[in-house]
């Protein structure tokens, strides 16, 4: 079992490496002081358990999870306050250790991250987390992004842009990892998702389409097949050529 550690504080570490140092079968692969290093080393692969403090710089330890890869390693969450080891989990989903961790509940612990079920259903929370909180990595480091401020999401030139009520950000998502992020979003066009609570208004397009206005002004073309099922969404009358 490969595990790495992440936690800001030294001493933390050292006791945790001391603690995996006396068990068999374990192996320690890197040490993390910080969210954005956490996750770097997780997109990484070759890790199977994280051992992951909460408070955090830069991401705390919930926020980091926001941003895990699909199928990435198990949680192990290390804290010094119990309740905030389930702020984003339901009972029971994953575990976490109370500092200063003890050798015999780390082995349970480890013990528990080699069980499907619980691999199972920390997947589950993760995709939970990630529903309510959108990850998007950017220069300046993972910006957490409300899912419901979303207007829409558009491909040009290989590279997705999200677009806020407030900003946009350019993301490595592409559109079907985003539109699986933000059900709430129709895929419109192949290169385009929208928000439709953000539309504020629909121009009519020779080819049977509609460029769509949001509310802050952005334009979002609307393919002819999109079109189609968007007035059937919207109760508008069919146009020339839709189907009975």
């Amino acid at each position: 079992m490969k595990i790495l550690i992440a936690d800001d504080e030294q001493l933390a570490r050292a006791r945790l490496k001391r603690l995996l140092g006396a068990m068999k079968g374990v192996e320690l692969v890197g040490e993390a002081t910080n969210g954005a290093e956490v996750l770097e080393l997780v997109r990484a692969g070759g890790i199977d358990v994280v051992l992951l403090d909460i408070q955090m710089p830069k991401l705390t330890g919930v926020e980091a999870v926001a941003a895990w890869p699909a199928n990435g390693p198990f949680v192990i969450f290390c804290t010094a306050h119990a309740e905030h080891a389930v702020e984003a989990f339901e009972r029971g989903v994953v575990d976490y250790l109370l500092k200063p961790v003890e050798g015999a509940r780390l082995e349970k612990a480890l013990e528990r991250a080699k069980q499907r079920e619980s691999r199972d259903k920390f997947a589950g929370a993760v995709k939970a987390v990630q529903l309510t909180r959108l990850a998007i990595t950017t220069r300046q480091g993972v910006v957490l992004v409300d899912p419901s401020s979303v207007t829409h999401a558009t491909l040009e030139d290989e590279l997705v842009t999200v677009f806020t009520t407030a900003d946009k950000y350019l993301t490595d998502f592409t559109l079907q990892e985003l539109h699986e992020r933000v059900p709430s979003m129709e895929r419109v066009h192949r290169r385009a998702l929208l928000n439709l609570n953000a539309v504020a208004k629909l121009e009519p397009l020779e080819t049977g389409g509609y460029t769509a206005r949001t509310a802050g002004g952005h334009a979002v073309e609307v393919s002819r097949q999109s079109a189609r099922e968007l007035r059937k969404r919207l109760g508008l009358r069919k146009a020339p050529g839709d189907e009975e």
